[in-house]
């Protein structure tokens, strides 16, 4: 059965004409945007012949093929299904394989299998090879990107299926008439395979800024398909700060001949909000620069669906404030900002007393509301210009930039002591939590997180051997405590 199958894919392989030939710009442009899209160091569209691996269009690999026993498109081929291969060190199939153990030591790799029609039965289609991504750092495909490949391997599909009908209107042209039929139908082809990916297609032209558009690109603009926009009404599309990002990036491939490749901000003519990706390069003819072209993408599920993600992994679960991982790049920025500026900042590190007695005596839940509370008292309206952060535990962080508060950081911990006192009751039960405070300035030796973070830490543990529910600036030796006239009075809540 495999035998006839590979005798059958192999005769409609010949039949293409493809082994063999020059590179084509088509090719070429899908294995650019394949590699760009994922962050890949290589890109192929590979064809698998008896004996070997050839590639019809490639991108970060020098060698134009490789033996079939060692191609790993030769599996996908074989299964007629999308490979992925994480890590290939860890797969018995290629964990020997030379190019795993040598050059170009390929730790992942994702192929999608490029099928065409069978010449006594085009509805039947057979895998050629495929259109994959290979990298020498095992990771795993994200599921956006399988989909970016899969869409790009049918505009592979396309192109081969555009390419055949071409060539075939040329050897049979008493039969021009059907030929026509089928290459229409060979771009309408196309043309749904750019709805697939939401991918349009554009060209500028540099004499008179006139514009090109495929019907995806039109669509995308939420606009009638037409004659061309001139490059201004283009632009209008463009909220300003993206309206600058595009143009310099036009200006700068102009300018230099390097491709631009960026994502901004987009109104379509409905006024509907879209995240968009463009990406061009500089078309020249006889040495003299004509045109601008490239693809143009609707990646708004793509990017909001990033933006949520990346809320959540910068948001912690439980207090709704920022996390850790959000912390760190944060204070990073802000010290920074800060030393650049000539202006203090101050970081305080607070850790709250008792709380192991709540979770313990009175239940994680009561543990969870005291977290809740205090997380909400670090986002009170007098520190709206602060920074407040959960660490882990009970241990949270508050940076303060703000120039007023910072004229008498004492006042602010003494606040922050009283405003910080909390008692909880279960069933008649009642425990006191309150929090101890190490402070450090920002300025002088003290200009990285790590630092901040280690003079404030000890400056807590100063502040916990002397008395708890106090607090200690790094560097200072008075020790702060709650204003004695009790003007923030102890808070009380029955569960």
């Amino acid at each position: 059965m495999f035998a006839k199958f590979e005798q059958a894919r192999i005769a409609t392989l010949d039949s293409l004409g493809l082994l063999d030939t020059p590179p084509e710009r088509e090719f070429d442009a899908i294995v650019q945007l394949a590699q760009r899209l994922t962050g890949s160091k290589i890109a192929l569209v590979s064809l698998i012949d008896k004996d070997r691996q050839w590639f019809k269009a490639k991108i970060g690999l020098k060698v134009n093929q490789t033996p079939r026993e060692l191609a790993f498109c030769a599996h996908a081929v074989a299964a007629d299904d999308v490979l992925i291969v994480p890590d290939a060190r860890l797969d018995d199939r290629f964990r020997d394989n030379p190019l795993v153990t040598g050059a170009p030591h390929i730790r992942f790799y994702a192929g999608v299998p490029i099928r065409a029609g069978m010449l006594e039965c085009p509805s039947k289609r057979l895998p050629l090879g495929t259109l994959c991504v290979i990298d020498d750092t095992p990771r795993d495909v994200a599921p956006g990107d399988l989909n970016l490949l899969i869409e790009l391997a049918n505009l592979v599909e396309a192109l081969i299926t555009a390419r055949s009908a071409t060539a075939a209107a040329v050897r049979f042209a008493e039969e021009r008439g059907s030929n026509l039929r089928k290459l229409d139908q060979k771009h309408r082809q196309l043309r749904q395979a750019e709805r697939m990916a939401n991918i349009g297609s554009w060209r500028l032209t540099l004499s008179d800024n006139s514009t090109e558009w495929s019907e995806q690109t039109y669509a995308i603009h939420g606009v009638p398909a037409g004659d061309g926009t001139a490059l201004k009404t283009a632009l209008d599309f463009y909220p300003p700060k993206a309206r600058a990002t595009i143009t310099d990036a036009l200006e700068r491939t102009i300018r230099t001949g390097e491709p631009f490749d960026v994502e901004t901000d987009f109104k379509t003519a409905q006024g509907e909000y879209r995240r968009v990706r463009s990406i061009g390069e500089l078309e020249v003819n006889e040495g003299c620069p004509v045109a601008l072209i490239g693809v143009f993408q609707d990646i708004t599920s793509r990017y909001l669906m990033e933006q949520a993600l990346r809320d959540a992994a910068h948001t912690d679960d439980l207090t709704r404030i920022a996390s850790r991982g959000r912390f760190n790049e944060y204070v990073d920025e802000r010290i920074a900002i800060a030393i650049q500026a000539g202006e203090r900042c101050a970081l305080l590190l607070i850790d709250l007393d008792h709380f192991k007695a709540v979770n313990d005596r009175l239940g994680h839940h009561a543990g969870d509301d005291v977290l809740r509370v205090m997380a909400s008292r670090l986002q009170a309206s007098y520190l709206s210009n602060c920074f407040a952060a959960r660490l882990g535990g009970d241990e949270f962080v508050l940076l303060i930039p703000d120039q007023a508060i910072l004229r008498d950081l004492p006042a602010l911990l003494r606040r922050l002591l009283a405003e910080l006192q909390y008692s909880v009751s279960v069933k008649g039960l009642t425990l006191r939590v309150s929090a101890t405070i190490g402070a450090c300035w920002v300025g002088g030796n003290i200009t990285c997180r790590g630092d901040v973070l280690r003079n404030a830490d000890v400056a807590l543990y100063e502040a916990k051997r002397r008395q708890r529910g106090s607090a200690v600036i790094a560097g200072e030796p008075d020790l702060i405590v709650e204003d004695e006239s009790g003007t923030a009075a102890l808070r009380l809540v029955s569960l």
